[in-house]
Formats: C-alpha cells, structure tokens, sequence
C-alpha cells in the first residue's frame, strides 16, 4: 500500500474525496443511472468477469483511453444485496491511499501512463464479487464495472444434529468453521451445471434459500423441470436450514493416514505429522484442485468421516459420479477409520 496523497494526511475515504473533488455518491453503475451515454475516458474492459483462485494475485483492468487535465481513480468493491460499496484504493496517479482490510493488499499496477488498474495480492474467498473503477474529473465522472470470480467447488454442509439446524447466520460462521463461505447464487448455478444435485434447501450468501435439482423427483420438488428450486424469502433468525459453502484452491496440501482410529487418535497421528486434521472445505478443495482419490473414510475436524472419488469405481460409495462420499457423524469413540490430515 502506498502512502503521500499530497498532504492528506490521516484524511478519512470521505475527506479525501472531497478535497479531491467528488462527494461520496455513486455515478454511472448498476446502483443508479449513468448521467451520461458511456465512458469518455475509460476504456471499456475487455474481459468483465476476471477469475482467479483463492491465494493467486490478480488483477483488475482499469485503463484510460486519454487522461483528462486532472483527475482521481476511485476502486471500490460492490457488496452483494447492500446498496452500498466498500472503498479499497484512490489514486491521483501519483500516490495511492488503501483503505480497509482489503486496501492492505491492493495496488496499482501502473503499467504506462494511462494504466489504473487494480491488483490483489493473496486473494481470499471473500475478495470473490462486483467491482468499481471510478474516474472522478470533477465535471463528469465515469466508471467501469467488472466481477472477480474464484474457481472452487460448492458442498452442502449440516452439523451431527441432522438437517435444516441452522439460521442463516449460523450457517455463515458453520462455512468458515469449514474453511469456506456461503456459496453465492451465481456460485451454487455454477456447481449445479457442473452436476450438483442435492434434496435438502440451504442457506446462500445472499440470503435465500434453494437447492439444485438435476434428476427432477417426487420427495425433490415435484417431476417438473431440472433447476435450482427457491423457498422464496426467508427469516435470517428465525428460519434454519442446512448451508450451501463454497471454497477455492489451497495453499497446502491434504494427505490420508490409514488405520483404525478414534477422533482423538485421529488428531494425534495428523499433530505427530507436523498437520492439523483436515476440515469438510480442506477436502473437498483437495478433491476438486488435487484430484484427490481414496477409497478410505476417514475422520474430519467437524467429526464426520468421508472419502473423495475422483475415479468412480465398484465399492467406493456405489454412486456413479465422482464426489466426496460421507459416512455420516460416528461416535467419537469408535475406531473403525482412518484420517484425513492438512498442511501448510
């Protein structure tokens, strides 16, 4: 992150717009109407949707077709279902001030001259969403809007109690308990493309409640036509539900430990590996980004104990598509199965 600003100071996001020569309102995005037909100065990007994988660095085009006599670059990320945008970064072209979490690991790239665009460092499953690049002249401002999407995988989650147990936001801290988030709606059409089918509705970031149907069925929402099937609105406190999660990419790796062990022993033999018994997310990201194949249950941090297909085969689950299969939640005691173990 870079500092100067010309004598801003500590000056807050607000402050700095204002000396800068635009107040705090929005112009010309898909939250109001755009004052006039299109870009002047900014180039329209080529690509609108940008993906990338959790801990990759990235970039986010923003780029100026000629620079006005003066001017400010405002980068700012969209929040899904709010009306309102979270500053990241401004630019006078010279010195650029970050601002929030994600200020700390955002940039310019500064390419040439004409150059705004934005780089991420780290990119985190949160960073996934709509983004804003914003040219204030103080005559008429103008802005370029694009969406960062994370390769990763969706999985339904519900705790050892059994189905429907969570509000929504108890399902949100249940998805980062499991190094994940809510999947978003755009993220659980993705999964379902790509051959998600699942009978019980779960919570998505957004706040509504679905689940994706491929195999259309009586107990599933009738004989109509495959899709993702909603509740409609829902209480956040008061109605519950299982969770829709969503992770991407690791930084380590996930490796399975034979033999017959308890929860307990199955935390010791991954701690005397120099690893931490893998969570449901850990797993599933190994599966979908490592081809992680074994034919072995095994336990996981939440206490269930699962094992991922990537290659269908007799007496691996019995199902026909690849997939993390579950036993379910055993008892802690029993040592009837292996483990899954993470490292960094």
């Amino acid at each position: 992150m870079e500092r100067g600003l010309g004598g801003l100071g500590n000056a807050g996001f607000g402050q700095a717009l204002g000396q800068w020569g635009s107040g705090g309102s929005c112009h010309c995005g898909p939250l109001c109407s755009a004052p006039h037909p299109g870009p002047h100065y900014l180039l329209p990007p080529i690509h609108e949707v940008i993906h990338s994988r959790r801990g990759a660095t990235t970039t986010l085009p923003c780029v100026l077709g000629a620079p006005p006599p003066s001017y400010k670059v405002r980068w700012s990320k969209v929040e899904p279902g709010e009306l309102r945008e979270t500053p990241i970064l401004i630019t006078n072209g010279l010195h650029a001030r970050g601002y929030g979490p994600l200020g700390g690991r955002a940039r310019m790239r500064r390419g040439h001259r004409l150059d705004a665009s934005l780089v991420i460092a780290g990119v985190r499953l949160e960073d996934e969403g709509r983004y804003r690049c914003e040219l204030i002249n103080g005559i008429e401002d103008e802005s370029v809007a694009m969406t960062l999407r994370l390769e990763g995988v969706v999985f339904p989650y519900q705790p050892s109690r059994g189905r429907y147990q969570f509000n929504y936001y108890e399902a949100k801290q249940a998805c980062e308990e499991q190094d994940g988030r809510l999947a978003t709606y755009a993220q659980l059409y993705q999964a379902w493309t790509e051959g998600l089918d699942w009978c019980n509705a779960g919570w998505l970031l957004e706040g509504s409640v679905r689940y994706p149907v491929l195999t259309a069925r009586a107990p599933c929402g009738g004989r109509g036509r495959p899709g993702i099937r909603s509740y409609g609105p829902r209480d956040r406190k008061r109605d519950r539900y299982d969770a829709f999660c969503f992770t991407s990419a690791l930084s380590g790796h996930v490796f399975f430990v034979p033999g017959r062990l308890s929860l307990s022993e199955a935390h010791a033999a991954c701690r005397r590996r120099g690893a931490m018994v893998a969570k449901v997310g850990h797993l599933y990201a190994a599966w979908k980004f490592s081809g992680l194949d074994q034919c072995d249950g095994g336990w996981l941090a939440d206490g269930s104990v699962r094992f991922p297909i990537t290659t269908p085969r007799p007496r691996c689950g019995g199902l026909p598509d690849p997939g993390v299969r579950s036993f379910g939640f055993p008892r802690p005691q029993q040592a009837d199965y292996g483990t899954y173990c993470y490292s960094e």
